[in-house]
């Protein structure tokens, strides 16, 4: 396999806080999701996108992954875990990768063999309590779960030791609680799922509300607009206000996630500058500066 550099997959620097990595993801997946995306060989570049944010993402996840990056590896370079990897070294910090990376995965897989190499194959559980020496055990792993499966409801496919399950998701499940299958741990003892919620190229979540920023240009923002907005249960007309400026929130009520009550989505606005590629939109752009005084 070869070694990523996951900080070149989002165009960061390593030294990159929390906010910056997550505005690259979000500018990335939504250049490159298949769903709109014209760019070539958009698919994959969205998988490895998404690849990169969720080695990232977490603090300790990005921890044990800067552990190994710290040795010299090269992008594209041929790599095979070291033997002490994660077991760290005098001063190192040991991580327990199995429990940081979770065991089935679920529906933000198609991972890498890299990641999966390194990290352990998502859906390989790890099995902390047993019954009797030989007995049935209980396996614990993490299930992502996709956010349109916590709005829907329905099934989510995961790997569990070689095996393909479909495991039933409720609707408006929570992270943290634990989805129990009967008889799919080891040798016979229970899998207990621990849920978590996917990354989503679109969408945030903020407890049951859903956080989804719009990209809008400047003539919407200063007239006014009605733009079609997407949520998890369907595109919407969204009404912008004249005069809007960047970081103004818009409440679409009860289009969260499921719950007594249900979330609200809190849409964000972001004013952005299309680029000027020919001499006419130049133009354009220089006689708006004459008319705001500013040329």
């Amino acid at each position: 396999m070869q070694f990523k550099d996951y900080y070149a997959v989002l165009g960061v620097e390593p030294s990159a806080g929390d906010a910056e990595i997550k505005t690259a993801y979000r500018r990335l997946a939504r250049k490159y999701h298949p769903d709109v995306s014209k760019e070539p060989g958009a698919e994959e570049q969205f998988k490895a996108v998404n690849e990169a944010y969720e080695a990232l993402r977490d603090p300790q996840k990005r921890a044990a992954y800067d552990q190994l990056r710290a040795r010299g590896y090269r992008p594209g370079e041929e790599f095979r875990p070291p033997p002490d990897f994660g077991r760290g070294g005098p001063g190192a910090q040991e991580f327990d990768f199995e429990e940081i990376f979770g065991g089935a995965g679920g529906g933000s897989g198609g991972f890498s063999d890299f990641f999966e190499g390194l990290f352990g194959r998502r859906g390989r559980a790890e099995a902390p309590s047993q019954r009797g020496p030989q007995g049935p055990r209980d396996s614990r792993a993490k299930l992502a779960v996709p956010l349109q499966a916590v709005h829907d409801g329905g099934s989510v496919r995961v790997n569990v030791n070689g095996r393909q399950l479909d495991v039933r998701v409720p609707t408006g499940v929570k992270p943290g609680q634990v989805i129990r299958l009967a008889g799919q741990g080891s040798q016979g003892g229970n899998l207990l799922l621990e849920v978590e919620y996917a990354p989503h190229p679109q969408f945030e979540v903020d407890g049951r509300n859903i956080i989804h920023v719009l990209s809008l240009t400047p003539w919407q923002a200063a007239l006014g607009a009605t733009l079609s907005v997407p949520t998890l249960g369907g595109a919407v007309d969204l009404k912008i206000p004249p005069d809007s400026d960047t970081g103004r929130k818009l409440r679409l009520r009860g289009r969260g996630l499921p719950g007594t009550p249900p979330g609200d989505q809190i849409v964000e606005l972001e004013v952005t500058a299309p680029r000027a590629d020919t001499d006419e939109q130049r133009k354009a752009y220089a006689a708006l500066g004459k008319a705001f005084g500013n040329a």
